[in-house]
């Protein structure tokens, strides 16, 4: 009997590790999907992934010192301050002198970025919404009903 139960296990486990295999493997695709369809859709240009990140972070946290873009990145500083002069010979970011501390800058998304940035997420979110309209109402559901687990995940992951 233990035999049995040790086999089913067994199993479970193999299934949960294909479940998490396989959707791992599906991250990287969905989310170039999404980016591609926007960018199509918006006439938007071909800003590299970790761009389209940072210009999150800028927006969403205002003026930002760029220590603190790479803690909410979760990447070196020295990748921010290479995304910062790319982005900012592309008129995407704005450097100021830090109000407390003089030595330091903070980085913000100039007005032309947050113009592109609101284009891509109506396109995006355009783009997805169509993609849900041609599952079934069941499919639809099963992702609707996965999100709140997503955060979690994510959470969890940002987490360590």
């Amino acid at each position: 009997m233990q035999n049995k139960f040790d086999a089913l296990a067994a199993g479970m486990q193999n299934n949960e590790m294909d479940t998490v295999s396989e959707f791992g493997q599906l991250l990287g695709p969905l989310r170039r999907a999404v980016v591609r369809q926007a960018r199509a859709a918006g006439n938007l240009p071909d800003l590299p992934e970790s761009q389209i990140e940072m210009l999150r972070v800028l927006i969403d946290a205002g003026p930002i010192a760029p220590g603190d873009v790479a803690l909410r990145m979760h990447i070196a500083p020295s990748t921010v301050s290479n995304l910062a002069r790319q982005m900012s010979a592309a008129g995407l970011l704005e450097r100021a002198p830090s109000m407390t501390d003089l030595r330091t800058v903070t980085l913000s998304a100039s007005e032309n970025a947050r113009a592109l940035f609101d284009r891509y997420n109506t396109t995006s979110t355009n783009a997805l919404q169509q993609a849900m309209n041609r599952l079934s109402r069941e499919q639809q559901l099963a992702i609707a009903h996965a999100l709140p687990a997503l955060k979690n995940l994510l959470k969890q992951l940002e987490a360590t």
